[in-house]
This record gives C-alpha cells, sequence and structure tokens, in this order.
C-alpha cells in the first residue's frame, strides 16, 4: 500500500506542477497557479501521515517506509529547484520567457554547481534521516523498523560518495574544449 501512495504522490506533485504552471501561464490565473504550487508540500504531509499511521498499526516496516522517507527529504530539499526548472522551461515554451540558463560544464562554475547541489543532498539526508529515526521513534520496535535504519546508513554511505565526487571538481575542475 506504502509503494503505491508513494507513486501517487510523486504522479500528484507533477500534476500540481503543471496545473499551477498552466494556470499561471495559460490562463493568466497567477493566483490559483501559486495556489496549486504551494499545495505540493501537503502531498509530502499526506505521505508522511500515512506511512505513520501504517507503522503504528503494526506493519513492519520496509523499504517502501523507508523510501517515504527518502522521497519527503528529497522533496523538500529539492522540490523548489524542479518547480524553478520546471516553471523556467514552460515560461520560455508556453509564454514566451527567456530560454532556461544551461548548465555550467566545466570550470569554477560547474564545481560550485557540484557543491550546491551536494549541499541540498546534505539537507535531503538530513530530513529524511530525521524522518526514518521519527518512525523508528514513534513505532517504538528495534525488530520492526531495523530496515529504516539499515536504508539510513545506507543513505549515508552514498551521501559520503556523493561528496568525494561533487567536491573533486573543485580541486580538479572539468576543463572545457578551448583550455584542454
Amino acid at each position: 500500500m506504502i509503494a503505491a501512495l508513494i507513486v501517487g504522490c510523486e504522479i500528484a506533485f507533477w500534476l500540481f506542477i503543471v496545473a499551477g504552471l498552466a494556470c499561471r501561464y495559460l490562463f493568466k490565473m497567477r493566483k490559483t497557479g501559486a495556489l496549486l504550487l504551494l499545495c505540493t508540500p501537503v502531498i509530502d504531509l499526506a505521505l508522511l501521515a500515512a506511512t505513520v499511521v501504517d507503522l503504528r498499526n503494526g506493519a513492519e516496516a520496509g523499504t517502501a517506509h523507508g523510501v517515504a522517507a527518502i522521497y519527503i527529504g528529497v522533496s523538500i530539499a529539492f522540490g523548489h529547484r524542479m518547480i524553478r526548472w520546471a516553471d523556467e522551461r514552460f515560461a520560455y515554451r508556453f509564454a514566451g520567457g527567456p530560454p532556461p540558463a544551461k548548465k555550467p560544464k566545466h570550470g569554477r562554475e560547474h564545481a560550485r554547481a557540484e557543491r550546491v547541489g551536494w549541499l541540498h543532498h546534505l539537507l535531503a539526508w538530513a530530513i529524511g534521516c530525521a524522518v526514518l529515526y521519527g518512525m523508528v521513534w514513534l513505532t517504538g520496535d528495534a525488530d520492526r523498523t531495523d530496515s529504516l535504519v539499515k536504508l539510513a546508513r545506507l543513505w549515508s554511505l552514498v551521501l559520503g560518495i556523493d561528496f568525494l565526487i561533487s567536491f573533486s571538481y573543485t580541486l580538479w575542475p572539468r576543463k572545457g574544449k578551448e583550455t584542454a
């Protein structure tokens, strides 16, 4: 059930974004568009509530419960960036806005973008792990929530690897074709 809810929340997240942007740019209903975009955190709260209720009702914590926590962390940490990304492209495509800026591919700008991306990952990890350990605490049964702790450890390893890769560009920046 939780896995289906995660998929449903992801679909709802993007439907609210598309509906908000359509209202903003196609139908010139800026307030309605802003309201729809502001509803995206409600989706996260619904997923969090359903996950906690499922665990409190005796379900054994599984990967889906952990993925729900990761989804919430990523959604909060990266949600604004994802909405801005979609907004820039929607404005360009449907409202005559400027073309979206391209991501830097080399040099200091690329290294900075990688560090900023890692900092967002760190924020997602902190929120997600807080949710994971909050679920462990609320459930109050270490045996039923062992998979959540293991998932937090795995995510910590992934965060460490991401740190090494992201910050390596600061020490060894990518060189552009003109400087190679």
